[in-house]
């Protein structure tokens, strides 16, 4: 089974200049985790997620060395959340990102996911956005197979 039998095709993407906060609208709204980041011909450029949101409120290991009581302050880390919504996209998403093409095996895409402990990764064809494919999706369509040959 290949990825492109399996994949989601119709994926919510955000632009590089989007703000954090309409990132965490659609991630709320829509209850999942993160978005691709892509430009205007769908390159994809990066992911954005709520891990990194929430990331953006910690202290830095510079700030915890420059005072480390402060630096635990966690009131004023979740306070701090309005500014790191009014942030760009950019300044937050992962430039690094795996991805699998359409014609990979399915299996192939979650030994991928298993290996960098994600449980979703981008589709990718000709450097552009195609789809996304879920561990859920993988697992799915095999137990689907698996129910259609159960006598």
């Amino acid at each position: 089974m290949f990825v492109k039998d399996v994949m989601v095709t119709s994926v919510r993407t955000v632009k590089r200049d989007d703000s954090i906060r309409s990132v965490a609208a659609t991630i709320c709204t829509n209850k999942i985790s993160g978005l691709p980041v892509v430009d205007d011909d769908n390159r994809l450029l990066g992911l954005i997620s709520e891990k990194d949101i929430l990331a953006a409120l910690l202290p830095s290991y510079a700030d915890f060395l420059e005072d480390p009581v402060r630096a635990r302050d966690f009131s004023a880390m979740e306070d701090s959340y309005r500014e790191v919504l009014a942030r760009s996209v950019g300044s937050l998403m992962k430039k690094r990102v795996f991805t699998v093409s359409p014609d990979e095996l399915v299996m192939q895409a979650a030994s991928k996911m298993a290996l960098h402990n994600f449980r979703r990764i981008p589709v990718v064809e000709n450097d552009r956005l195609v789809g996304i494919v879920s561990l859920g999706d993988i697992h799915k369509a095999i137990f689907k197979r698996e129910l259609s040959k159960v006598d």
